[in-house]
Parts: structure tokens; sequence; C-alpha cells
């Protein structure tokens, strides 16, 4: 996910976005651990795409705060 894709959700997409990409990294995780991950370079891109989104999310609040 591109940071400009993030910027254009809302807060409910965000955080339901974000839900997603934990349930992935979960999966990825456990794929992991019973050898059966494909491509493993998929874990570190879903880790930098929980990080964006959380980002994002917390950038949203202070806006909305200020």
């Amino acid at each position: 996910m591109k940071a400009a894709d993030a910027r254009a959700l809302t807060a409910d997409q965000l955080k339901e976005e974000l839900a997603k990409l934990k349930k992935e990294q979960f999966n990825l995780r456990f794929q992991k651990a019973t050898g059966q991950l494909e491509k493993s370079s998929r874990v570190q891109e879903v880790r930098r795409d929980i990080a964006r989104v959380k980002t994002i999310a917390r950038q949203k609040a202070a806006e909305a705060k200020a």
C-alpha cells in the first residue's frame, strides 16, 4: 500500500486496513513456522504497511485534534 492510498482513507477504513494487515502478518508468521512460506519478502512488506497505516492514522488524529 502506498502512503498516498492510505491518506485517502478515512479513520474507520484505516482501522479496518490495520486489522486486515495484522491478520495477514499472523498468517505469514504461521506459514513461516510451518515451512510453507513461499514469498518471504511479503513479511517485511506487511510490517512496513502496518507502520505506514499506524503513522497516517496518528497524523489524522493529531490533525483532527488541532
